[in-house]
């Protein structure tokens, strides 16, 4: 840990979509390492979010813009001259994708061709980590557990957009950033990164499993509903896969060629477990609160998500630490400490050397 840590200090980060759930607590992390950081994105969409809570705006250079604006984004880029990139500006709901799937698209597709053609002539990137989805593989509802070599796909529009825009890293890798010119004629290397569903506070987006508990027991304007409680998801804690992506980067800017091209991060095999599992488990650390299944698969999710992340374990030497209830405890106690008005910055920084003692 003494390692990476010592690696980010003083580094030049660029982060997209900083203003989001894991944006949020990969700008907070790489703040205690030292890093210096600014960040593109849109303002938070939701109240309260996780942004203003960490105060962030007040912690690092800041630039409000849509990833779909290629000149300005492009401009922003060129002078911030940043050594590593986080890519994580998304329209990140399955479900909002079927309300406005050309934004999605958009947003998904284009905001990572704009990221990636920005780079094209910037001799101070080193590493690019584009993060997309456990969602982007052709998915059949079997017990699998996707590899990253299996075949992408995606039904609903998120789910294809993400597929889509994993194909654009590729193209760009192919085209433009060769492993074999690396040295030669670039001097960057890009990786995407694929994880689960990640768990943990600070998080209000709609149509999500923990923000709909929070907002049932903890400001009690919704009952708890679950529309698919039979699905099965990786979950797994927000700084797990967020660790992933900073061994990548670190990597990728040390000049290892062999870490290019995509990753998959997921989670131990106990914590793939069903949606109203994950609820009932919930409610039963809170001690308080019910739930109502009503069933509504009027816009298809697919029923079973596994990661294989074997190769991250073997090569990165990454691995998860926690199980499902460890991790459900870390999550809810955060939004205690938050509803209940004490320093949540403070906690959240506890939070993150909690987990890198493990």
């Amino acid at each position: 840990m003494k390692e990476i840590k010592k690696f980010f200090k003083d580094k030049k980060i660029l982060i997209t979509g900083h203003t989001g759930f894991k944006g949020g607590w990969l700008t907070q992390m790489l703040l205690n390492w030292g890093a210096k950081i600014s960040g593109i994105a849109l303002r938070p969409n939701t109240k309260p979010n996780l942004f203003e809570a960490l105060k962030l705006k007040e912690k690092i250079k800041n630039y409000f813009w849509d990833i779909r604006d290629f000149k300005n984004i492009s401009k922003i880029i060129k002078r911030e001259k940043p050594e590593i990139i986080f890519h994580l500006a998304a329209q990140p709901l399955v479900r909002e994708s079927y309300n406005n799937p050309l934004y999605t698209f958009e947003t998904n597709i284009i905001g990572t061709a704009n990221v990636l053609e920005s780079i094209r002539d910037l001799k101070s990137v080193k590493a690019v980590i584009i993060v997309t989805t456990d969602k982007v593989y052709e998915n059949k509802n079997i017990d699998h557990s996707f590899k990253e070599s299996d075949k992408l796909g995606g039904t609903d529009p998120y789910s294809s957009s993400k597929a889509a825009s994993e194909i654009i890293v590729n193209s760009y890798i192919k085209s433009f950033f060769q492993t074999l010119n690396y040295g030669k004629t670039h001097f960057t290397l890009i990786a995407s990164a694929r994880s689960g569903n990640v768990l943990g506070g600070g998080d209000w987006q709609k149509d999500r499993l923990i923000p709909d508990i929070i907002r049932a027991i903890f400001e009690k304007k919704e009952k708890i509903i679950i529309r698919n409680p039979s699905a099965i998801r990786p979950w797994q804690y927000v700084l797990e896969p967020l660790f992933g992506y900073l061994l990548l980067a670190k990597n990728l800017y040390e000049g290892r060629t062999d870490f290019v091209g995509p990753w998959n991060f997921g989670p131990l095999k106990n914590n793939y477990v069903s949606v109203e599992e994950l609820v009932k488990l919930a409610l039963k650390i809170l001690k308080r609160g019910s739930y109502e299944i009503k069933p509504d698969f009027s816009k298809h999710e697919d029923q079973i998500l596994k990661l294989n992340s074997n190769k991250a374990r073997k090569i990165l030497k990454w691995k998860t630490k926690l199980s499902i209830e460890e991790i459900l405890r870390l999550t809810l106690e955060w939004y205690q400490h938050y509803y209940e008005k004490k320093d949540i910055i403070e906690f959240t920084n506890q939070q993150i050397d909690y987990f890198f003692k493990i």
